[in-house]
């Protein structure tokens, strides 16, 4: 019984730093994209710069809970890095579509869009490596929590955070967490 409790307080205390982590690169996101424009080179290369900080965070954790090899942790951080791109891109293309609607409703619907995209390529590119969850079921949660977290991105726009934002802390911190509880199942 003690060591049931003992395991759960560790699972649980390792939720918390995860989740802090994606809380730590989430901050840091937002400040990129100043840098990088100083880079030159294609636009599609320096959005999937500004993921670096959650890519790392994602190499961390495929190599810590699970079994992938090294490859396949660095294969799932360039993944990240492409999912970053299809959801900005997705969420750019939905805001550029509803151009009568209300800029909040824009907004809302972008960011959905963008969270279901960013996770979903998540999701298939990670469960596709030698140690990913091949069950469908396994990968909802993180879905639906990076689809529902992406409509902070109208937050942002509402509040007119350039440097600072809600989106990335929370979105990056609960797919973080959801994407151990995937890797764990």
């Amino acid at each position: 019984m003690t060591q049931a409790i003992t395991s759960a307080g560790t699972s649980r205390n390792n939720l918390l730093m995860i989740a802090a982590g994606g809380v730590i690169s989430g901050i840091l996101t937002p400040l990129l994209p100043a840098l990088i424009d100083q880079i030159g080179g294609p636009g599609q290369l320096r959005i999937s710069l500004i993921a670096v900080p959650f890519a790392v965070l994602v190499f961390i954790l495929a190599r810590r809970f699970s079994a992938n090899p090294l490859w396949a942790a660095m294969l799932a951080a360039i993944v990240t890095m492409i999912a970053f791109v299809c959801a900005v891109n997705a969420a750019i293309f939905i805001e550029g579509q509803t151009a009568g609607a209300a800029t909040v409703m824009r907004y809302l619907l972008a960011g959905l869009t963008g969270g279901l995209v960013g996770t979903a390529v998540m999701a298939l590119g990670i469960g596709l490596l030698p140690a990913g969850p091949r069950i469908a079921a396994a990968w909802w949660p993180m879905l639906i929590t990076g689809t529902l977290a992406g409509t902070l991105l109208a937050l942002d726009n509402a509040l007119g955070l350039d440097q600072i934002s809600f989106l990335y802390p929370v979105w990056q911190a609960a797919v973080a967490v959801r994407l151990v509880m995937a890797l764990r199942s």
